[in-house]
């Protein structure tokens, strides 16, 4: 045939090479196939599955358990750490060796459990197959489990299943299909035998059944053209077996790490060396590089991080929230564009009648209905196929519920009036763009109720109703309302009605109506959620951009995304443009639309790496499997909980429990609020490592005792200093979260001032601590009590800088100090567990120290107390930076 495309084309996935069966006839399917109506034999079948194999997905082994573990050795500081555990052991300083032992195997215990819990893969696309079919072969049609249906089978689908394969449809007796998991469409779709049309997107190939697919009513037969991965539905998993991008945190935390491991380890090669040099033994400079190292790791950075993120999932879980991995906290704070599903994210998905129209006026719901709204909507409630279930709630055909539903709720029609059969019907037919019922009022009289498109109910009407009777149709007015509400992006049905003699229209089936008296228009859509526009406006005002993405028509996504307040430049991208774009054209077109129509998962996987491009962190929201390539490649995914299917939740990193956007504006706050903990202990951690390395190191150089044993720092790191910086993590949001634009993707997780700062505090705690040692050691002091001096000023220096961590620019002074009581109580705890450890002689035996008078106590607080007034000036100076680049910045603009 010269019209049909040859075998070689490219369509999609197929079983010969990879064919446009949509395109192609029923016979030209059949013909390439090898298949025929009335099924394949049995011997066909078996070769087939020899050749083709399972109709199913595979799933990828989990990782190792040993290769898990061995990951955590990976990191610089864990490495740098076994040395240091290994020299103390081959030196023999056990109580050293053991104290760095248990902090290891901690930090590694913790990683490894951490990744495990993590590392989930995306086994759901096996819930979404069917697990049986019904497939003709041999002449009969048989049920089979659905894994060993085969390319050529010929398998019957009806309503409440699951399509089992890729299926060019054979035949279609009022089929529909459910296909939002794949396109994203939010009404089912209607199938037929007729093939479409080559350039058809997946969302328009009305012969086509895809695997995964819910048939809603009717039923049908269709040849199989694809089966497991070869399907639509294995298309998307391809697209999945890449891993997820790495988060900005997870990026900033490996950054960090070489550049400490590389500091430390040329810090002590440097002292080694010199220490050699200056006539110590290479016993002692080993113990002192063991020191230095110990001081320098922040041992405690992992045990923050998971602290820090689990306190932001337990916050987002109570604002509906689940966080299902761990980084996916601080990502949605640093997010810079949400690209977003519209139909059961930022709408209802439940479709809505919104206006009606008749020669009055327009009627929205909750205004009294007048007599020509009330025909209106009694049309379209008595020519309906919507039913109740057993609870009251209404299901079927999202249109026929939606007409329902309204005229229920505005007393036009009665619940008993809907329940009762029609004494003739002809349900709705894509073929006829009607559906028609004869009903009998209350006086006994019959009308005949038509509902249907608005040129077809017009082509069958000659009157029109008015508020003064029926008048002439006028077919320009209704044109015209029509127009009106359809460029408002609503779905417009038309409703008309006759009123019948006694014994007219008295025999199935119904002809095609005529002579009707016009009544008005019905328009319906998927309305946004409540507070969703609130939601977009406040994500804009923290400088985040939202992009609608949505397999939906462009004229309804646009209407949708002016009202919740999406604003762009240019018209919506469409999936067929997308296809003439290269990147960075691409990136450019999203740069001035707010909104992206009839995409397809390749589509939105695109558009996702496509922002990522430009250095944007993207945050994706969605919940069908179309949707879930998208959230897996964005640095995070965000899934709906109620409506979202379980690949799309496997694939997130969030998932929203009320499938309300709203809740991602929250989320974001809290993403920040985590962020600004996890900064500020890592400015306490670096803050009083760089204290002690430089005091160790200049201890050294000057031919000193050593200042600190590495037992006495592992001590400091971890009894005192760690479990300050573990109640940073539990620090209260400040209340301006979303006021402020996302941070810069080229800035650490500490920003440029708070490095100053921390270079700053450290060298002045540095200097302080090895002063009062040597003062000690000059006056005559043993090395002991000199120690011991050094060590509790060190301790009560971390207290005050702890609260100089709270915040990066307001003032101490302005920050509530019983807002978090379990820093207040931990700052305070470590200074009396010391107290308690000098006063008891096993305690200070075992860590080589000695006890203090009150008046040592009391100097060592009092030169404390120095460092809040170096960051107050510090912070006052960069307030001062900050109004005058801010005002520099407004001239400018002026």
């Amino acid at each position: 045939m010269a019209d049909e495309p040859r075998p070689s084309e490219s369509e999609g996935a197929g079983a010969e090479g990879r064919q446009i069966w949509h395109s192609m006839s029923v016979e030209a399917v059949l013909r390439v196939l090898g298949a025929s109506p009335l099924g394949l034999t049995s011997a066909e079948v078996i070769s087939r599955q020899q050749r083709f194999g399972a109709n199913s997905l595979p799933l990828a082994p989990p990782t190792r358990w040993w290769v898990v573990l061995l990951r955590q050795f990976v990191s610089p500081l864990i490495g740098i750490m076994v040395v240091a555990n290994l020299i103390t052991i081959v030196q023999q300083h056990w109580v050293d060796a053991g104290a760095i032992g248990v902090v290891l195997v901690l930090t590694v215990t913790l990683g490894y459990w951490q990744e495990r819990k993590a590392e989930r893969e995306v086994h759901a696309l096996r819930s979404l197959s069917s697990s049986v079919a019904h497939v003709r072969r041999d002449g009969t049609i048989r049920a089979i489990p659905a894994t060993e249906v085969v390319p050529g089978d010929i398998v019957a689908v009806v309503g409440g299943e699951r399509v089992p394969a890729d299926l060019r449809i054979v035949e279609a007796n009022r089929l529909r299909v459910d296909e939002s998991m794949l396109t994203g469409e939010s009404l089912p779709v209607t199938k037929t035998a007729t093939r479409a049309h080559q350039g058809a997107p997946v969302a328009e190939r009305h012969d086509m059944a895809y695997s995964g697919a819910l048939v809603t009513s009717g039923r049908g037969l269709g040849v199989v053209v694809a089966t497991g991965q070869d399907t639509q539905l294995g298309a998307i998993e391809k697209l999945m077996t890449t891993p997820p991008p790495p988060t900005p945190l997870q990026v900033m935390t490996r950054t960090l790490e070489w550049r400490i491991g590389g500091a430390i380890l040329v810090s002590v090669l440097f002292l080694f060396v010199a220490g050699l040099v200056g006539g110590f033994s290479v016993s002692d400079m080993f113990q002192t590089a063991v020191a230095l190292t110990v001081a320098a790791i922040p041992e405690s950075m992992p045990v923050i991080l998971t602290i820090a993120l689990s306190v932001g999932i337990s916050r987002m879980a109570r604002r509906n929230a689940i966080v299902r991995r761990l980084p996916a906290v601080e990502t949605l704070g640093s997010t810079t564009v949400i690209a977003s599903d519209k139909t059961g994210t930022l709408t209802q998905n439940r479709l809505t009648v919104e206006q009606v129209w008749t020669r009055g006026g327009y009627w929205e719901p909750g205004m009294p209905a007048g007599p020509e709204t009330v025909s209106v909507l009694r049309a379209g409630a008595l020519t309906n196929d919507a039913s109740r279930t057993e609870g009251g709630e209404l299901h079927g055909d999202p249109v026929d519920v939606a007409m329902s539903r309204v005229a229920l709720d505005a007393s036009a029609v009665q619940a008993a009036e809907t329940a009762t059969p029609p004494e003739r019907h002809t349900p709705y037919e894509p073929a006829l763009g009607y559906s028609q019922s004869v009903r009998r009022r209350p006086d006994g009289e019959r009308v005949l109720y038509v509902k249907g498109a608005p040129e077809t109910l017009l082509a069958a009407s000659t009157t029109l109703q008015t508020p003064h009777g029926a008048r002439p149709l006028r077919t320009g007015v209704v044109s015209e309302a029509n127009g009106v509400l359809a460029r408002s992006g609503l779905r417009v049905v038309a409703t008309a009605s006759r009123a019948l003699e006694p014994d007219e229209l008295a025999s199935d089936p119904l002809p095609p109506p005529q002579g009707l008296e016009f009544l008005g228009l019905e328009g319906m859509t998927d309305p946004p959620r409540e507070g969703a526009a609130d939601a977009v406006a406040a994500c804009e005002g923290a400088g985040i951009a939202v992009k609608m993405v949505t397999g939906d028509q462009p004229a309804t996504a646009e209407a949708i995304a002016a009202r919740l307040g999406l604003s762009s430049q240019g018209p919506p991208l469409t999936g067929t443009e997308i296809a003439a774009l290269d990147d960075n054209m691409l990136a450019a077109r999203l740069e001035e639309t707010s909104v992206a129509a009839r995409m397809v998962p390749q589509d939105k996987l695109r558009i996702v790496r496509a922002l990522q491009s430009r250095g944007e962190i993207v945050a994706v929201t969605g919940d069908g499997v179309n949707d879930a390539p998208a959230l897996r490649a964005a640095q995070i995914g965000v899934a709906m909980g109620r409506s979202g299917t379980d690949v799309a939740r496997e694939a997130a990193g969030l998932v929203l429990i009320d499938d309300d956007f709203a809740t991602i504006v929250h989320a974001v706050a809290q993403g920040r609020v985590t962020f600004a903990a996890i900064r500020n202990a890592t400015f306490f951690l670096l803050s009083t490592a760089v204290a002690a390395v430089l005091a160790l190191s200049i201890n050294v150089l000057l031919d000193q005792p050593l200042l600190f044993l590495p037992v006495q720092i592992l001590f400091l790191n971890v009894v005192t200093s760690s479990i300050q910086d573990i109640a940073l993590a539990f620090e209260p949001p400040r209340g301006d979260e979303l006021s402020r634009p996302p941070r810069s993707s080229q800035e650490g997780i500490l920003s440029r001032r708070l490095w100053y700062r921390t270079f700053i505090t450290g060298t002045w705690m540095g200097l302080i601590v090895l002063l009062v040692f040597g003062w000690a050691l000059h006056v005559g002091d043993n090395v002991e009590h000199a120690r011991t001096l050094a060590l509790v000023l060190f301790v009560i220096f971390n207290v005050f800088q702890v609260g100089n961590a709270r915040a990066e620019t307001v003032s101490l002074l302005r920050v509530n100090p019983f807002s978090n009581p379990l820093l207040f109580a931990t700052a305070f705890g470590s200074v009396l567990v010391v107290a308690a450890l000098l006063a008891w002689p096993a305690a200070t035996l075992l860590l080589g120290l000695a006890p203090l008078t009150l008046a040592e106590w009391g100097m060592m607080s009092a030169l404390a107390l120095s460092i809040l007034a170096i960051v107050e000036v510090d912070k006052l100076i960069w307030a001062g930076l900050d109004r005058r680049n801010t005002h520099a910045r407004e001239h400018r603009e002026r």
